[in-house]
């Protein structure tokens, strides 16, 4: 009689139900990943709106210096911001995976592992809303600060 490692086949059934749980968290890792799409995209434009601004401020003088420093140091707390957002939407995602595989794990060795499963979602759900929590405090922090100035907005083009 030979006595084999694994555990016994489950049931075909049984792994269509673990599948169909899969597909949620699945759908949130999809979601997740088109929201650091949009955090990337956004940090990129801020380095490069910083990276514009930096020649100019080393030959700026007086006012105009003082504003492109503001400016500059607004940008440089909004790239803080965005990866404090990317980082907490990526821990969700890190989370979120190991959902799946726990739920999968247990599938296939019989593991008890829902109260596991369960504070890992949780903590996903915890880690996504901080990240959009975060990603909106950027937003405003971006429209707060960067303003269309005042003689700008006054300004009348001379008639030819």
């Amino acid at each position: 009689m030979t006595t084999s490692l694994l555990p016994p086949a489950p049931e075909l059934t049984h792994l269509a139900q673990i599948i169909q749980l899969a597909v949620a968290p699945v759908f949130l890792l999809a979601g997740l990943g088109a929201f650091l799409n949009v955090c990337a995209g956004r940090l990129a434009r801020i380095i490069d709106r910083a990276r514009s601004l930096e020649p100019q401020v080393l030959t700026s003088r007086g006012a105009e210096h003082e504003r492109l420093i503001r400016e500059v140091r607004v940008l440089d707390q909004r790239i803080g911001v965005v990866n404090t957002a990317i980082f907490t939407s990526v821990l969700a995602a890190v989370l979120i995976s190991l959902v799946v595989i726990l739920l999968f794990v247990a599938f296939l060795t019989g593991t008890k592992v829902g109260t596991a499963i369960a504070l890992l979602f949780i903590a996903a759900m915890t880690a996504t809303g901080a990240g959009f929590a975060i990603f909106l405090y950027e937003t405003r922090l971006g429209t707060r600060t960067i303003r269309v100035r005042a003689h700008i907005l006054e300004h009348e083009a001379d008639e030819d």
